[in-house]
C-alpha cells in the first residue's frame, strides 16, 4: 500500500479491462492530493498503487495503469496467457471471456443477512448495494435487532415493494449474535453470508464468495477483502493502518488445521489473519452444527466483540476449511472521530480478552492458551509501534487510543464472565440458534 504525506486520500478502485476511470464509494474532497486505488484484472484485486490525484482524470487513470503495470505486471501476463488474451503491456486490457478463471458459474442460493438497529440512513446505502449485485440466486434478510423505532422497517419495505428478494424480520432481543442468529433461522440458503449496514458490497460480492467455496471441496466458511471507504482524518488513517490483514491484502489463501497453517506460535489464535465478521460466509448447515453464534459475545453484550474470532475458530475446530477470498470484496466506513475510534479499541481489548477468556475456560483449549500467553503478550505489546509503521510520516496514533485498548482488555474477563451469566438466564427467542459455553 502506497505511504502518503498528509491525512486524507480518494480511496477509489480502477479496473484494467474497459476504459472506465477510478470509481469510488465516496467522491473525492477536493482538497485530497492523493488517490490510493485498488487496481482489478476481470474483478480480481491485484493490489493498491498510490498517486496523485488531479485533473484531467484520464491523465490521472494513465498513472494509475502505468503503476498496476510496474507492480503486478508478471501477475497481469500470467492472467492474460492462460486466459489466451493478449499482452497488451503497459495499458487497458481486453474485457473478461468465458475462459476467465474469475468467471462464476451461479449456482447455490445465498443468503446474506444484514443486522441493523436504528441506524436507517446508513442502512438505505447498504441495501442500495445488495440490490446491485451480479449473484441471481441470493436473498436479503435484514434483522432489526432490538429497534426503538420503525425506522429500520420502513427503510426495508421501501425496498420490499420494487424487490421481493428482500425480507424484514425482528429480533428483540439485543446483541449481534442474537441477531445474527435469527437471520441464521430465517435463512434458506446453502451458504449465508453476513455484513455489517455501513459496509457497501462490490456488484462482485457473492459470485467471489462462491469462488472461495468452490476452491476446496471442505471449506466451510468464506472471508474477504474489506476495503476502507474513506480516509479524511486522523481516526480514519489509524484504523485504515491498523487493519492490514483484511483491508488490503489481495492474495487468496486457505486456513485449515493440517496442511495450511500459518507458521506462527498463536496459529490458530491469531487476531484478524482469517478476516472480519463485516465480511463472511458460512456453509449454512455447518453453521447449524456448531449451534450458531455465541450469544455471550458480540456488539451489544458487556463483551463488545469477537463473536468472529469464536466463530473462524470453531469452524476450524470442525475439521473444515476457510478461504480467504479478496474477490469477495466490500467499503467499509471506519470511525470517523477519535471518541468514536477510541471506543472501537476499548471493544477490540475486551473482545479480544473475552475471547480468551471463553477458550481458558474451556478443557479442551485451555492449556494451548496458557501456553500461548507469552507470545500473545509480545504480539500485543508491538501493535502500536506496527500500525504507526504503516501510518503516513508526520502520523502517529490518536490520544488515548491504545490505553483505551489496554483498558479493554484488561476489562475482558470480567465482562465476559457478566456477559456469559446474561446469556444463561435469559431465555432464547423462538426460532433462534443458541451455542452454550462449556
Amino acid at each position: 500500500v502506497g505511504r502518503v504525506t498528509a491525512v486524507g486520500f480518494w480511496c477509489c478502485w480502477l479496473e484494467l479491462s474497459g476504459t472506465v476511470g477510478p470509481q469510488s464509494i465516496v467522491p473525492p474532497d477536493p482538497g485530497q492530493r492523493w488517490a490510493r486505488a485498488l487496481v482489478r484484472m476481470h474483478g480480481e484485486p491485484l493490489g493498491y498503487v498510490t498517486v496523485r490525484r488531479g485533473d484531467p482524470v484520464e491523465a490521472m487513470t494513465c498513472e494509475i495503469v502505468a503503476a498496476a503495470w510496474q507492480a503486478f505486471g508478471d501477475v497481469i501476463r500470467q492472467h492474460l496467457a492462460e486466459e489466451g488474451l493478449p499482452d497488451h503491456s503497459g495499458g487497458r486490457i481486453v474485457p473478461q471471456t468465458d475462459r476467465c478463471q474469475n468467471r462464476i458459474t451461479p449456482g447455490e442460493l445465498v443468503s446474506v443477512v444484514v443486522c441493523t438497529r436504528n441506524r436507517s440512513e446508513t442502512l438505505r446505502a447498504c441495501l442500495a448495494s445488495l440490490a446491485d449485485l451480479t449473484y441471481p440466486a441470493v436473498e436479503f434478510i435484514v434483522v432489526d435487532n432490538a429497534p426503538t423505532d420503525d425506522s429500520t422497517e420502513r427503510a426495508v419495505a421501501e425496498r420490499m415493494r420494487d424487490d421481493q428478494r428482500f425480507r424484514y424480520v425482528v429480533e428483540p432481543r439485543p446483541g449481534l449474535s442474537k441477531a445474527r442468529n435469527r437471520g441464521l433461522a430465517a435463512s434458506r440458503g446453502r451458504y449465508v453470508a453476513f455484513t455489517d449496514d455501513d459496509v457497501r458490497v462490490d456488484r462482485h460480492w457473492v459470485d467471489g464468495l462462491i469462488r472461495g467455496f468452490r476452491r476446496r471441496q471442505d471449506v466451510g466458511c468464506v472471508t474477504g477483502l474489506v476495503c476502507t471507504a474513506q480516509v479524511t482524518n486522523e481516526a480514519e488513517a489509524y484504523f485504515d493502518a491498523r487493519t492490514p490483514l483484511w483491508s488490503s491484502r489481495c492474495a487468496a489463501r486457505l486456513f485449515d488445521l493440517q496442511r495450511d497453517r500459518v507458521d506462527t506460535p498463536l496459529y490458530p489464535y491469531t487476531v484478524g489473519i482469517f478476516g472480519t465478521g463485516a465480511n463472511f460466509s458460512v456453509d449454512r448447515a455447518l453453521l447449524g452444527d456448531l449451534r450458531g453464534f455465541d450469544e455471550a459475545l458480540g456488539t451489544g453484550t458487556p463483551s463488545r466483540g469477537a463473536e468472529d474470532l469464536d466463530l473462524f475458530l470453531r469452524v476450524l475446530q470442525s475439521g473444515r476449511a476457510i478461504a480467504y477470498e479478496p474477490a469477495a470484496l466490500v467499503w467499509h466506513h471506519h470511525r470517523g472521530d477519535n471518541p468514536s475510534l477510541r471506543r472501537q479499541m476499548f471493544a477490540y481489548g475486551a473482545g479480544l480478552a473475552a475471547f480468551l477468556t471463553k477458550l481458558t475456560c474451556q478443557r479442551s483449549t485451555r492449556s494451548e492458551i496458557i501456553r500461548r500467553i507469552p507470545a500473545g503478550l509480545r504480539r500485543f505489546a508491538t501493535i502500536r509501534r506496527t500500525t504507526e509503521a504503516r501510518l503516513a510520516p508526520g502520523l502517529t496514533a490518536p490520544l488515548a487510543t491504545d490505553v483505551c485498548e489496554y483498558v479493554g482488555f484488561c476489562a475482558g474477563p470480567v465482562l465476559y464472565l457478566r456477559s456469559r451469566i446474561a446469556a444463561r438466564f435469559r431465555p432464547p427467542a423462538p426460532g433462534s440458534m443458541k451455542h452454550s459455553c462449556e
